[in-house]
């Protein structure tokens, strides 16, 4: 499946942006969808994942500010992010696995993205 994130921008704190990541090649809806975010020199990490049985999991970072959907008729995955911090500020990535569990480990999701960028000003 090949993925193509976008939706990014730049944003005051505060402020909110619908991330979207559409999904061609695959059958979408056996497809676990998980968002992880990198700024410049740092590690990816997990912001969340929405499974293929539509089970949603969060870092406790974003719990309550940001939330994951899909819509599989549409091939495409969402991440609603509202309530902005400047330390939200990164390229967020999209990515997805077949029947995944909604795992926080980048190492299980074989499928990416390239990418889009979220900067927050304070």
């Amino acid at each position: 499946v090949q993925l193509q994130a976008s939706g990014g921008g730049l944003v005051q704190a505060g402020g909110s942006l619908r991330l979207s990541c559409a999904a061609s090649g695959g059958s979408f809806s056996t497809y676990t969808v998980g968002w992880f975010r990198q700024v410049p020199g740092g590690e990816r990490e997990f912001v969340a994942a929405i499974t293929w049985s539509t089970i949603n999991t969060y870092a406790d970072s974003v719990k309550g500010r940001f939330t994951v959907s899909r819509d599989n008729a549409k091939n495409t995955a969402y991440l609603q992010v509202n309530s902005l911090k400047p330390e939200d500020t990164a390229v967020y990535y999209c990515a997805a696995e077949r029947f995944g569990v909604g795992s926080r480990s980048l190492d299980r999701y074989p499928f990416w993205g390239q990418g889009t960028l979220v900067t927050v000003s304070s």
